[in-house]
């Protein structure tokens, strides 16, 4: 049985057991017991995760909605844009080493009114992780996208995170995208 590791914020965190539900009789699904929160959080744990659920196989991973925050009175991004596509191709080489297959998941988007952040600058963090990502092999998983389709009704009240329905559609197209690998 393949090990998959999803690594990600608190978004990932949502559809996880979902994910480990669908995938249950295919895969190993584990993760961190933590938040993944900001990229240069995710490169400093990464291999203390890897060391602690095992090398995996596959490995689905966003990072974004933290880097993109902005925390008043603080006007500019927590993670320059530069910064963040800097810290994806690290977190890249990272994961590289452990010979798994590795996806990258586009940052969800948020509610039009949303604080803190804006599709916009959402929007212009997955580019830059496209263009970081793809001339290094990885593949994208386009999650933005997936959410989009019916932002209404896949946010929360807090119009950054998902509902359930939100995070059942997340968790079955990562499951479907990870079905390719396993």
């Amino acid at each position: 049985m393949k090990r998959v590791l999803l690594l990600g914020d608190s978004i990932r965190e949502g559809y996880e057991p979902y994910v480990r539900e669908r995938l249950a009789d295919r895969a190993e699904v584990v993760a961190p017991g933590e938040n993944g929160r900001f990229s240069f959080y995710t490169l400093w744990g990464v291999n203390l995760w890897i060391r602690e659920l095992g090398i995996p196989d596959i490995v689905h991973w966003n990072n974004g909605l933290w880097d993109v925050h902005r925390e008043a009175p603080r006007v500019e991004a927590l993670t320059p844009l530069g910064e963040y596509a800097a810290h994806l191709k690290r977190i890249a080489h990272e994961l590289r080493r452990t010979g798994a297959q590795i996806v990258f998941a586009t940052t969800t988007p948020v509610h039009p009114q949303s604080e803190g952040r804006s599709n916009e600058e959402i929007d212009a963090y997955n580019e830059a992780a496209i263009e970081a990502l793809m001339p290094l092999g990885i593949a994208i998983h386009d999650l933005n996208a997936r959410v989009k389709r019916d932002l209404s009704g896949y946010l929360s009240d807090d119009r950054l995170h998902l509902n359930e329905a939100g995070y059942r559609a997340c968790a079955d197209s990562v499951a479907d995208m990870l079905e390719g690998y396993l």
